[in-house]
């Protein structure tokens, strides 16, 4: 795999401009200020009708840690056919046991309902599972084409180590590829580059606070988690993701 800049946006708006940047693919979810959750095949519907740039979708049924029940996994398992009839060319998945390690079967059957052909990550599960290094070879094993990790750590600037002990096990292993995220624009990606040389994969969400545009305004009424600012949108800035484009395609 060459060099790739992904942009993980919930909304058209953010892959409009995810898009106009030069992002290479989408992860596109719902609910991006919980962590992402599985998103709408209508969101998807509408993007596709603008744009064929590659995208992958999150499959997460809640907030939360990655520890799903049965019916969960069965709500994933009907949820990916019908984001991928809509155009999705990949998804996102992961499930972890209640000692920390990939599950392997839960995650099997997540894996067959893409079929074949879909791309498929495994996402920052792996930063909180008990051993990253295991996990990676799991999924491997599993088909997983793609890691997206912070190294198992708050940023990707924290997990260094970590980070180059999965490169280095992509390039034994010829294995699924490391995609960088959690804190990344365009000065993060020119040191990571520098640091870690083998890194050539990057996930960011490019976001930038949108004012809203109501003029009545409600205060101490939450419609959500205490502290969430409804007055403020998060949305991916273009010139961001453009930035990022720009720094990636000079370090590599």
């Amino acid at each position: 795999m060459n060099h790739l800049l992904e942009v993980c946006v919930d909304s058209l708006a953010s892959a409009r401009a995810a898009v106009a940047g030069g992002a290479d693919r989408l992860e596109l979810c719902s609910a991006l200020a919980v962590g992402g959750l599985t998103p709408y095949a209508a969101l998807l519907a509408q993007i596709r009708a603008e744009s064929d740039i590659p995208v992958r979708c999150l499959m997460r049924p809640r907030p939360g840690d990655f520890l799903y029940t049965l019916e969960e996994i069965d709500l994933l398992c009907a949820q990916i056919p019908v984001l991928r009839q809509a155009g999705a060319d990949g998804f996102v998945i992961g499930v972890l046991t209640a000692d920390g390690d990939l599950d392997m079967e839960a995650t099997r059957r997540l894996v067959e309902a893409a079929g074949p052909g879909a791309g498929l990550t495994l996402h920052r599960a792996i930063d909180v599972s008990r051993d990253p290094v295991r996990t990676y070879r799991d999924a491997a094993a599993l088909g997983i084409d793609t890691v997206l990790t912070s190294g198992a750590a708050a940023s990707c600037g924290e997990g260094r180590a970590v980070l180059s002990s999965l490169l280095a096990e992509r390039d034994r292993l010829d294995g699924p590829e490391v995609l960088i995220g959690a804190g990344v624009n365009a000065e993060v990606i020119r040191e990571l580059c520098h640091v870690l040389p083998r890194a050539r994969a990057f996930h960011m969400s490019g976001k930038a606070e949108r004012e809203s545009g109501m003029q009545f305004r409600r205060e101490g009424v939450p419609m959500g988690l205490p502290g969430l600012d409804e007055w403020h949108i998060q949305q991916t800035s273009a010139s961001a993701v453009r930035a990022a484009r720009q720094a990636l395609d000079k370090s590599v």
